[in-house]
């Protein structure tokens, strides 16, 4: 069954591409508000309402990076499209069997900053409701594409095993703050060091996530911090973050040591390619860097959100303080997910859509 009613909506779409930070107002915005007609429903799609917008600092790169688009990960966002993020909708109307009206479904990344979007069933993940009570949005963060980098990214990049010392930057962060529970709880790392960007921060990766230590990399004692924090040096560092502290790590990492790459964040409104001085480390003490992405272990997802969920039921896993909801009407979205470049978040930062 397809459907033939056409609606309208209001839509963020890629105006311009920035080449530092996305500007927000003005002839040179990166955004624009516009009202679209969406196209009638195919088989298989869903027409739905959104709930919730995922804020991710990746998205950055999506609409501008210095990676070509044919090598990307995902498709990125041309100038006159949509701006894309993951997304908790209700579904209005549905062309395909397994969903009807009223369910609720996620996609990770192919949703749009719209009031209304139409999604493919196939990719769309139908939500079934948390234990304890925990709010649908833990599947945009804590069990959604934030737990899975954690994951993936200590499992799989860096090979975390159990009595490793472990280090993660933007520790307080939606990844961060579960890479540091996971290396914790689920593996048994022996140390976890986490990085953050403020007293309050690392007492919050300490005193609620649990890290052995934590430490503010604006701190102007921060390298000779991260020296007394890791006695027997680094198994693996987590980076979420690039730049100087990237850079002070290579100094702490031991022999064979490895560093999984999440991301970059320091560089992304930059402009300026990224300083590394200590970079002969890598050879010197033969560390491994290696680049990752969740979505390349989807097939191992299904799992791994089950146990991230079991542990968090069984209290292995702290959500407090995990997220951080704003309700917003559409025209303040590109201003709320931007909250994610001056560290204004702790843990997962979710818009939760006022229509």
């Amino acid at each position: 069954m397809t459907s033939s009613a056409p609606r309208t909506t209001k839509q963020w779409i890629l105006a311009s591409k920035p080449t530092a930070a996305p500007v927000l107002s003005g002839p040179d915005a990166t955004f624009k508000l516009q009202t679209v007609t969406l196209a009638p429903l195919k088989e298989g799609q869903l027409l739905c309402k959104v709930r919730y917008f995922s804020n991710d600092t990746g998205l950055r790169n999506f609409i501008q990076s210095t990676v070509a688009p044919e090598r990307f990960y995902v498709p990125t966002v041309p100038i006159g499209a949509p701006m894309r993020s993951g997304v908790i909708a209700e579904v209005i109307e549905s062309a395909m069997p397994a969903f009807k009206p009223g369910d609720l479904v996620m996609d990770f990344h192919l949703g749009t900053w719209s009031e209304l979007v139409v999604l493919e069933g196939a990719t769309s993940q139908p939500l079934s409701p948390l234990p304890n009570g925990l709010p649908l949005t833990h599947y945009l963060g804590a069990f959604g594409a934030s737990g899975l980098a954690a994951y993936t990214g200590l499992k799989f990049a860096g090979g975390a095993k159990a009595d490793d010392t472990v280090v993660i930057s933007a520790a307080a962060g939606a990844t961060g703050s579960m890479a540091v529970q996971i290396a914790l709880r689920l593996m048994g790392a022996k140390r976890v060091v986490g990085i953050a960007g403020s007293d309050e921060k690392c007492a919050y990766v300490r005193e609620v996530l649990g890290a052995h230590a934590c430490l503010n990399y604006k701190s102007p004692t921060f390298v000779e911090d991260l020296k007394a924090a890791t006695p027997d040096e680094v198994d693996v560092y987590f980076d979420n973050v690039g730049g100087h502290v990237l850079d002070a790590m290579l100094t702490r990492m031991k022999r064979h040591g490895t560093v999984a790459v999440c991301g970059a964040v320091s560089t992304y409104n930059s402009g300026q390619p990224m300083a590394i001085s200590n970079w002969f480390e890598l050879i010197s003490m033969r560390i491994t860097i290696r680049g990752f992405i969740m979505l390349d272990y989807m097939n191992e997802a299904p799992a791994m959100v089950a146990e991230l969920i079991g542990a968090a039921a069984d209290g292995k896993i702290k959500l407090q303080d995990n997220e951080t909801v704003v309700e917003v009407g559409i025209e303040q979205q590109p201003e709320t997910w931007m909250r994610l470049f001056s560290g204004d978040n702790q843990g997962k930062l979710i818009t939760k859509l006022i229509v």
